[in-house]
């Protein structure tokens, strides 16, 4: 149904990459402790494969303190996004394998 957008919300993909770019510019204000920085760029990627949803985010900062945390935190949201908008059609939904996959002094993933 995602694939065919007939989820009744709407366009599963382009919801929930929105969603996951605007979760990583608020990451501060919903994680205790949590620098607010100053983010140059936020991308989300969504790919359907089988019977699942892939989400990469990739985040940029000049910042002296990193960027991993708006970049898992854009994943999550976009994860938590696709729940939502698909919930009503299948329970059976989990979200799993949220990790940090690469991070250097520009940018993380």
């Amino acid at each position: 149904m995602i694939r065919e957008n007939t989820i009744q919300k709407g366009d599963v993909l382009t919801v929930a990459r929105i969603a996951g770019i605007a979760g990583a510019k608020r990451t501060a204000g919903l994680i205790p402790l949590c620098h607010n920085i100053e983010i140059e760029h936020v991308e989300v990627e969504l790919s359907m494969g089988e019977d699942t949803v892939e989400i990469r985010s990739r985040a940029v900062c000049t910042d002296r303190t990193g960027i991993e945390m708006e970049a898992l935190t854009a994943v999550s949201v976009a994860a938590l996004t696709v729940y939502d908008m698909c919930k009503a059609v299948d329970r059976s939904m989990r979200i799993t394998d949220i990790h940090l996959l690469e991070k250097t002094k520009e940018q993380a993933r």
